[in-house]
């Protein structure tokens, strides 16, 4: 009796651990965005209907092309958002790269540390090792930088990987091997700066200045022991050496908050009231000549938060002057696009695509409220406010 109720016993165990790997449910690969780099209160839905091959143009545009103070805000949040990505963007390691570069570039080193800690196969992908190499160098330490040169197994011959594998041989003691990678380097594309630095470094030449263009520009002036107070870092340099997030600067818009009747300052705290902005267009379209472009300016602006403009107002509006800005019609027309389809992170995208051709100073008033528009429309309330308060301040 026994005998039978112990066969039992271990015929129900084996079919219940068969049931249970039946049922073992594989987890899905992350993609290029969920990892979060700090909490920026953006939703889950942040990337949704997003193409994924619109994040694959405009991320190499953040890590290389200087942008104003909004626009970097708002890269910085939309970036360091974890989220669901767009479609496309499972499992993909340039993307992830893309995305920490980017970040690298803004300053904000302790996202994209946070990030990299979740990103699998660092050694076979070049994009990821490479942020984790200037990550390394950034702040300080060059053991882990020149461990994953050594590691990486994708793309050792591109130019980056040769000059770091240069400075960590000579680093290492190994001056020979040093010396053939940096005339490797140089055949490859010439760096007069990098030059002159290796030069000081083997031993054959006055270093010079420093120079802070990035990590590995950076970990050379520190072994070489020069002042980098002299030196005009990048921005992921200066976040290194200040050891803090970067934040946005203050916006100063009284220059132009008494011509507006205070709707500047009431940005900071919230979306202009409409009767302010109905009053400012009505001034603007009877301004005189010398303050009509300046007042108009303002009032597009600030018009840009208004969802439905009485039809007084914009008929007003439709009589402005003010030149049409320099982003290509393609651009504006998938901006529109993504406001009306309420796309927050395509908006977010394509600002910053309109910001990265615009550089430091960033758009002109016409390329900006339509900025302003397509992000409040999306929920990006705060930095349509930063965009619109940064085009006040520069009305002089």
């Amino acid at each position: 009796m026994w005998r039978r109720v112990f066969l039992a016993i271990l015929a129900v165990a084996a079919a219940s651990s068969a049931k249970a790997q039946v049922q073992v449910t594989e987890l899905a690969a992350p993609d290029a965005f969920s990892t979060a780099g700090r909490e920026t209160g953006l939703p889950s839905q942040l990337w949704r209907g997003t193409p994924a091959e619109l994040a694959r143009v405009v991320l190499p545009l953040l890590a290389v092309k200087p942008l104003s103070p909004a626009a970097s805000q708002l890269a910085r949040r939309v970036l360091a958002t974890g989220a669901p990505g767009p479609e496309g963007s499972t499992a993909d390691g340039a993307l992830t790269g893309s995305r920490a570069n980017a970040l690298i570039a803004l300053g904000d080193l302790s996202s994209v540390a946070r990030i990299l800690e979740r990103a699998p196969g660092l050694e076979r992908n070049a994009d990821l090792s490479r942020a984790a190499a200037e990550v390394a160098l950034l702040t300080g330490d060059v053991p882990r930088a020149c461990a994953i040169s050594e590691t990486l197994t994708a793309g050792r011959g591109e130019i980056y990987w040769l000059r770091l594998r240069a400075f960590c041989q000579v680093e290492a003691g190994r001056v020979d091997q040093a010396h053939l990678t940096f005339d490797l380097a140089q055949t490859q594309a010439r760096d007069l700066t990098f030059g002159r630095l290796m030069a000081a470094r083997f031993g054959g030449g006055a270093p010079g200045v420093a120079s802070l263009r990035n990590g590995l520009d950076l970990a050379l002036s520190r072994s070489l022991k020069l002042d980098l107070a002299v030196a005009k870092p990048a921005s992921a340099v200066a976040a290194a050496l200040s050891g803090q997030d970067p934040t946005t600067p203050a916006v100063d818009v009284a220059a132009i908050d008494l011509a507006i009747g205070g709707l500047g300052a009431s940005l900071r705290s919230g979306p202009p009231p409409d009767a302010g902005i109905s009053a400012l267009v009505a001034a603007a379209a009877e301004a005189d000549p010398k303050t009509r472009t300046r007042l108009q300016s303002a009032a597009l602006l600030l018009a840009a938060f208004t969802a439905a403009p009485s039809g007084v107002d914009r008929t007003r509006l439709a009589g402005f002057t003010v030149p049409e800005g320099k982003s290509p019609a393609g651009r504006n027309v998938a901006l529109a696009a993504a406001a009306e389809g309420r796309r927050m992170g395509e908006a977010a995208l394509l600002a910053l695509w309109i910001c990265a051709d615009a550089g430091m100073s960033g758009p002109g008033v016409a390329d900006r409220a339509r900025i302003v528009g397509a992000l409040a429309r999306v929920g990006l309330a705060e930095d349509a406010r930063a965009f619109a308060l940064e085009g006040l301040a520069s009305l002089k």
